[in-house]
């Protein structure tokens, strides 16, 4: 029970979160299910960046690939004819149940991840951060090009809307189970000794590249499945949702909570979600009771507030909130190390 304590700590967080939502507006839910998405992305990225070390900005990459394959695979053949009338006959025909899609997303995703990585998990350190940086930019350009397949930089609509609360919830949980039972194997074992000291693990017989690929493959598949669970939850797809503000989104709540954790992933998403939210109210405008005066700031607050916080977590305390610790029931007992 006691090395089970953080995925327990950390589901019963999501619980809590999913039950206080569920008693709130129609407007706060969306939030809330929205934030859950951003939590599987996140927890991805954890996946690969937390236990390599290497900067990761092809997350985002690995989301879009999920969520037009989930569309593609979910969407009535009557929407598919009118906003993608030139796809094939077999594709066009298809229509798999959206959990299916989500799995196929999460899939294809994954395979694409191991094609790329082959090549690009021989690298380290910024060489590393700049190719999955490059993959970014090059499925952001491929895929508002592909006309005919994903209606390139025209809104694709029609995706069957089956996220909920209780589906985005669950799908939290999910991810949160495999990033905790992928860390408690002796691949991440290897695989953070080598992000610790590269040569020491190579001396000790660590095979860098393959752990750095498992992992890379890993997190390309639940990114996926979070691709998928975007677009079925917004119900419609455009490929410049896909670029960098959600990356820079992304990289920010993992450093903020603690890159070395999973729950400094898990912690930093529901932060950065909640001050978003506040922000978003101040910048909408507070009316201020027993006064004509409204509480306003101006546009783009949010973004600014998150780059300084980002910057003071960098220069104040490099491991995030969680210092780079896992929840426990002793977590803030004085002495504990991480």
């Amino acid at each position: 029970m006691r090395r089970l304590a953080p995925l327990l700590i950390l589901i019963a967080i999501v619980l809590i979160a999913v039950l206080l939502a569920s008693t709130s507006g129609i407007v706060m839910q969306r939030r809330v299910i929205f934030a859950l998405v951003n939590l599987v992305a996140v927890v991805s990225l954890y996946i690969f960046m937390g236990n390599s070390g290497i900067l990761n900005f092809s997350t985002i990459a690995f989301m879009a690939i999920g969520a037009y394959t989930s569309a593609l695979l979910t969407m009535p053949p009557g929407m598919k004819s009118t906003f993608l009338p030139d796809l094939p006959a077999w594709l066009a025909a298809a229509q798999l149940p959206p959990l299916t899609g989500a799995g196929m997303g999460g899939l294809v995703a994954a395979a694409c991840a191991l094609i790329v990585g082959l090549p690009i998990m021989r690298l380290s350190g910024i060489a590393a951060a700049i190719a999955t940086m490059s993959l970014m930019i090059i499925c952001y350009i491929v895929l508002g090009n592909w006309t005919w397949l994903t209606g390139g930089q025209q809104s694709l609509m029609g995706l069957p809307g089956y996220v909920g609360l209780w589906t985005a919830g669950l799908f939290a949980i999910g991810a949160i189970a495999i990033a905790f039972a992928y860390q408690e194997t002796r691949f991440a074992i290897a695989l953070r000794a080598s992000r610790e000291d590269e040569v020491a693990a190579k001396a000790t017989g660590v095979r860098i590249v393959r752990e750095r690929l498992i992992a890379f493959v890993l997190g390309a598949f639940v990114a996926g499945i979070a691709g998928s669970l975007y677009g079925h939850f917004m119900g419609t797809l455009r490929v410049e949702s896909f670029y960098l503000d959600p990356t820079f989104l992304f990289v920010s709540m993992l450093v903020i909570g603690g890159t070395r954790s999973l729950s400094g992933a898990v912690i930093g998403v529901i932060l950065i979600s909640a001050l978003t939210e506040l922000l978003r109210l101040v910048e909408v405008g507070i009316p201020l009771p027993g006064t004509s005066w409204t509480l306003a700031a101006a546009p783009g607050l949010g973004d600014v507030v998150l780059a300084a916080i980002m910057l003071l977590i960098i220069l104040f305390r490099p491991q995030g909130i969680t210092g780079g610790r896992e929840l426990s029931f002793d977590f803030f007992r004085k002495g504990q190390t991480p």
